[in-house]
């Protein structure tokens, strides 16, 4: 047997509800486990260094321009191999992918990125249910079903977002709650109002992070209701009662079981756009991507880092980073032995532009240099 007895009874195990997501394509509504979850799923049931990825060439079929718009659909075969014990076993999968934008390279881009996506979960569904195999089966009879104490089984856990007006509507999709609630939150013009949203949506959240194990979403949630308190607060200063309820809000302690990490972490979208829009930190290629250096804060089961701790990474190299492991090695690989300082220098350089003026990274130490320090440097560079 290739596989040990742990390995074999993971991948016939039943799939958990909770992993399969839906969508509507051309009326009938499609369930599929999303690609960051296979791999996940992989490194946990394989390990990390017993299985690997090769993607084929990938082929464009067509593109055109619409609209301004350039769209194009790619397919790839991707294969997998495991590793257990002294057998290989290989599949592959076939996959396709669309995309769609403006700019063409990086349409191109995201269909190829998309068809690589989908190849490897075809690839890897063909070891079991935790992949997405079970949902091949139009009955799902091999994804679970929640159970009460009495063996009794009953409905998915569903999130209700409530209005103002007492209006409830129902969601099964956290990503689409999650999106009802920010909208909302948006729309909130003050401190009674967002006081009164949270105290009725409270329970729902705490739905999210222990039904769905999605703290990540929660703690989006909660600071983007933090952040409209303290921007409704500095438009119109609360009295005393309003006060208590903002403090009530905006300081919540993080001792509850749904809420906050006690590790801070910010995030900051508008400063992971301006990350994107620089070159890659190791080619020097773009677009690019924001990557998160796992390694800067203590790890939080689904919490990212804080947003100021991110690089420039594009597609290649930011997909090679997930899939090597240990990522200090793999910066010191690739030449760049302190990425922190250069994510330091991208958080200045959007929050205090103004700051960075003749700052530079040397190329061989890394250290930050202001303009009095670079000229020594360069005066000694010279003598040499």
């Amino acid at each position: 047997m290739t596989f040990s007895d742990t390995q074999t009874k993971l991948l016939k195990a039943k799939l958990k509800r909770r992993h399969v997501k839906t969508r509507d394509v051309n009326g009938e509504t499609l369930s599929y486990v999303e690609g960051w979850h296979a791999i996940a799923e992989a490194n946990r049931i394989f390990g990390f260094g017993h299985w690997d990825r090769q993607t084929l060439p990938a082929h464009c079929h067509w593109t055109l321009n619409q609209s301004g718009q350039t769209i194009c659909f790619y397919s790839t075969k991707v294969r997998i191999s495991v590793r257990a014990g002294e057998g290989l076993t290989v599949r592959e999968g076939l996959g396709t992918g669309w995309g769609r934008s403006p700019q063409p390279e990086v349409a191109h881009e995201m269909a190829i990125k998309s068809a690589e996506t989908d190849a490897t979960k075809r690839a890897l569904a063909t070891f079991g249910n935790a992949f997405g195999l079970a949902l091949y089966d139009r009955r799902q009879s091999q994804v679970t079903r929640l159970r009460t104490a009495g063996g009794r089984t009953r409905p998915e856990p569903e999130l209700v977002v409530t209005s103002l007006d007492g209006k409830e509507t129902l969601f099964s999709d956290p990503e689409a709650f999650t999106s009802e609630v920010l909208r909302q939150a948006d729309e909130l013009t003050s401190i009674d109002e967002l006081y009164a949203f949270w105290a009725s949506n409270a329970g729902a959240l705490k739905t999210l992070n222990r039904d769905f194990h999605d703290s990540e979403r929660t703690e989006r949630i909660i600071n983007t209701l933090k952040d409209r308190a303290r921007q409704i607060a500095r438009e119109t200063p609360p009295g005393k009662e309003v006060s208590d309820r903002l403090s009530a809000i905006s300081n919540e302690p993080s001792t509850s079981s749904y809420l906050l990490p006690k590790a801070k972490r910010i995030r900051d979208r508008a400063h992971l756009a301006f990350v994107a829009t620089q070159p890659c930190l190791i080619c020097g290629r773009q677009p690019t991507q924001a990557h998160h250096l796992r390694f800067a804060q203590r790890h939080g089961l689904g919490h990212k880092v804080s947003d100021e701790f991110t690089v420039s990474l594009c597609v290649t190299h930011h997909d090679q980073l997930h899939r090597y492991g240990d990522e200090r090695a793999f910066w010191t690989s690739h030449g760049v032995p302190q990425p922190l300082q250069h994510a330091a220098k991208l958080w200045k350089l959007s929050h205090h532009p103004g700051e960075t003026k003749g700052v530079e990274f040397d190329p061989d130490t890394e250290q930050e240099f202001n303009e009095p320090t670079l000229r020594r440097h360069s005066q000694q560079t010279d003598k040499q």
